[in-house]
């Protein structure tokens, strides 16, 4: 998939709704072996996703063995949307807190008493974090109105071929 399909997708409106919500699913191989799939809150930079972490999270080793990741990112509503996306995770120990760490919490429902007390625990509690950043190499939205997961568009052809 080239970049400029990748940005028109990425573009359309139920994709930039989806690339504003607080989390996504970020699926990688651990180091046993095993798939993992964890809720990670996520910021969208425009070009990459954006994650932070602690220094000492155990998918840090499991991601520098093996960069692959796949996130999804949908909505509980129906018809879902869905927003699916491929990429390698490159990993950016930093010192402090991440203004993006900041900023994708700052959807959550707080008072602004909560706000300061939030950041105030997480300032006390991280001396850095490890932003994980993910630019698509694949991606796929759907939305069940002009687009379907693959197996079920081919369903669809093959009910159209039987019953033309």
């Amino acid at each position: 998939m080239g970049p400029k399909e990748i940005t028109a997708i990425l573009d359309r409106p139920h994709s930039r709704e989806l690339l504003a919500r607080d989390l996504t699913r970020l699926a990688y191989i651990a180091q046993d072996g095993t798939p993992r799939n964890v809720p990670i809150a996520f910021t969208w930079n425009g070009s990459e996703i954006v994650m932070c972490t602690a220094k000492n999270a155990p998918k840090l080793p499991a991601l520098r063995r093996n960069p692959a990741v796949a996130l999804t990112i949908d909505t509980e509503v129906h018809p879902p949307k869905i927003l699916l996306i491929r990429g390698r995770a490159e990993l950016d120990v930093v010192e402090g807190i991440p203004d993006e760490y900041l900023r994708m919490n700052g959807s959550y429902r707080m008072t602004p008493e909560q706000r300061v007390a939030w950041e105030a625990e997480v300032r006390s509690l991280y001396d850095g974090m490890v932003r994980i950043v993910v630019t698509p190499t694949w991606v796929k939205l759907i939305d069940f109105e002009t687009t379907l997961p693959s197996a079920v568009e081919e369903l669809v052809r093959q009910r159209a071929q039987r019953h033309p």
